[in-house]
């Protein structure tokens, strides 16, 4: 199916033609990326340098021509100067800002912030992988909603999505008009690329597509009101954490790491990136914080213990809470259930919930110059 629209769109990108050579876009190759995943496509227009600011127009046609093909949700182009070319634009006086192309697309990564009815935005972070960010951010969302806010989770790893693993659906969106509907689960509204592509499809994207495709998840998805959105964000400090700094008012960040020194030096290299573009942090959680053995009860620090606190003292941000390592937690993220909705009165989820609580009271103080939170 995605073969056959892809070429439904090379098709329909014939009939578009440079003004300059007569030839059409495909022919003459100037279609470089083409990506079409369930509905969404992406592709960059490549041009000389020179010719950047005149060639609006042809972007615009060719994202036209895109949207219009049957089964196209939403269509993104973006022009990037030609390969091989050695032209440079001219350099603007001294103190003078180059004027922007008339009606020129923004580039990903620019433009009027996202998201304008969600009452705060939090991110939550890992300098590195494999320290159970997702399950945390997961569960974190079910516990604010079920606190009584109106939740919203956005999976912003577009290379790794995880969210229709860990909320046990793999059900796709729905469309209307230009808005993808998210989907609802367990009291969240919730969206992914990857309930968008098929579970073992590669996304084999540069940096742009992977903003343009992030953008879209914001700002086509119809999101309505919500009192927070929890974003799930891929490890490092990468293009989504830019364009996530950048195109949202994100109102603070959370850094999830294992005790260990290894993780905990990602975990400084987080805070700083965060703190470069003027994002708050707020707090440090310790993931795998200590393992307790399902037969005995007996509690071991596999990985350390304490190592997270040591780092926020350090670093002068709060230490909202550590989390054990537990085989329910890992089965029920595996099923799908997150352990905060499937089992509620356990101290696991009781650990969720303080942290989701702390974050909350956190979220209020911040009301008076942004979030609008409230603590009952």
């Amino acid at each position: 199916m995605g073969e056959m629209l892809e070429q439904a769109v090379r098709a329909a990108l014939r009939s578009v033609r440079d003004p300059v050579t007569g030839q059409d876009v495909v022919s003459a190759g100037l279609v470089d990326g083409l990506a079409v995943k369930s509905g969404m496509v992406q592709f960059a227009i490549q041009v000389p340098r020179e010719r950047a600011r005149e060639s609006e127009p042809l972007r615009a046609a060719a994202e036209r021509a895109a949207a219009a093909v049957p089964g196209v949700l939403s269509a993104t182009v973006v022009l990037t100067a030609h390969r091989g070319d050695p032209a440079k634009p001219a350099a603007p006086p001294a103190g003078a800002k180059a004027p922007p192309a008339a009606g020129a697309k923004t580039p990903p990564g620019q433009g009027p912030m996202l998201l304008p009815d969600v009452g705060a935005i939090v991110a939550v972070a890992s300098g590195k992988g494999g320290v159970g960010k997702s399950t945390t951010a997961v569960n974190l969302a079910v516990a604010l909603a079920m606190q009584g806010l109106k939740v919203g989770l956005l999976d912003a790893d577009i290379y790794g999505p995880s969210l229709p693993q860990m909320l046990g659906t793999h059900e796709r969106p729905r469309a209307e008009g230009s808005s993808i509907i998210p989907l609802s689960r367990w009291g969240l509204k919730a969206m992914s690329i990857g309930f968008l592509v098929e579970q073992e499809t590669p996304m084999i994207w540069r940096g742009p597509m992977v903003m343009g495709a992030l953008e879209q998840l914001m700002g086509q998805v119809a999101w309505g009101t919500l009192d927070v959105m929890v974003v799930d964000m891929p490890p490092g400090t990468g293009d989504a954490q830019l364009t996530m700094s950048q195109r949202v008012p994100l109102a603070g960040a959370v850094i999830v790491s294992t005790p260990q020194d290894v993780a905990l030096i990602d975990a400084r290299r987080g805070v700083r990136m965060f703190e470069k573009v003027n994002v708050p942090v707020l707090g440090l959680i310790e993931n795998m914080s200590f393992f307790c053995c399902p037969n005995c009860n007996h509690r071991t620090d596999i990985f350390g213990h304490g190592g997270a606190e040591a780092e926020a003292r350090r670093l002068g941000v709060e230490f909202l809470g550590g989390l054990p390592l537990k085989l329910a937690i890992r089965e029920l993220a595996d099923a799908g259930t997150p352990i905060v909705a499937a089992r509620p009165d356990s101290e696991e989820a009781a650990a969720y919930q303080r942290i989701a609580t702390r974050l909350r009271e956190k979220l209020a103080e911040r009301a008076g110059s942004g979030p609008k939170i409230v603590i009952d």
